[in-house]
């Protein structure tokens, strides 16, 4: 387990508001130390941008407190799908700018970690992201994923909680933002779906 044993600037445990939204939902969880105060998870396939603050206010009350109270942020900076990751991100950024707070940002990949199988996320088409031992992560038949896990398994959700995403950002963030120098980044491990137009562009005459 992380240690998050360190002293919040309002007393206390570190309170740390964590979300992810890289993938087909739109996850928040507000942690105080180790304890969770209040977590969600909506299942969704778009709306993202338009649902992820109301959510975080919403788990913010849940759990007693305050945009003011914050003492850092997490924010799950992907791989998955493209407009997810920005909108998460952004959104991180954006926080931490107006309340002077740190931004961290957790890739899936040590979000999902445990011992004994092989974290990884999932893509369309079969596919999965995943980090095979001693290469860099990247995106994979399912099949390829699950022969390299030798039978151990692939873990797409983090070990402590099937729904538990967003509180696995916000306990590595705890951990992790009174040392944290540089804003979170997007992590895309695949080129972007969306292609340029393969319309004839009008022609110009000349005067």
């Amino acid at each position: 387990m992380q240690d998050t044993s360190r002293i919040s600037a309002n007393g206390g445990a570190p309170l740390v508001l964590g979300f992810d939204t890289s993938a087909g939902h739109c996850a928040a969880a507000l942690l105080r130390g180790n304890r969770v105060l209040a977590s969600r998870l909506e299942e969704m396939t778009r709306g993202q941008a338009e649902r992820l603050m109301p959510l975080l206010e919403e788990v913010l009350a849940e759990g007693g407190a305050a945009w003011a109270d914050l003492d850092a942020i997490g924010v799950g900076i992907g791989p998955g799908n493209f407009t997810g990751i920005r909108i998460a991100v952004s959104a991180a950024r954006g926080l931490a700018l107006g309340l002077d707070v740190p931004a961290v940002g957790v890739d899936g990949f040590e979000a999902r970690a445990a011992e004994t199988v092989l974290p990884a996320v999932p893509a369309p088409r079969e596919q999965v992201y995943a980090a095979l031992p001693g290469e860099a992560p990247r995106l994979m038949p399912r099949q390829e994923a699950e022969d390299a896990a030798r039978g151990a398994g692939l873990a797409f959700t983090p070990e402590a909680s099937p729904a538990g995403i967003a509180e696995a950002i916000a306990l590595i963030a705890a951990a992790r933002f009174e040392t944290v120098s540089e804003p979170p980044a997007p992590l895309y491990l695949r080129a972007a779906d969306a292609a340029p137009s393969s319309d004839v562009p009008p022609a110009l005459i000349d005067d």
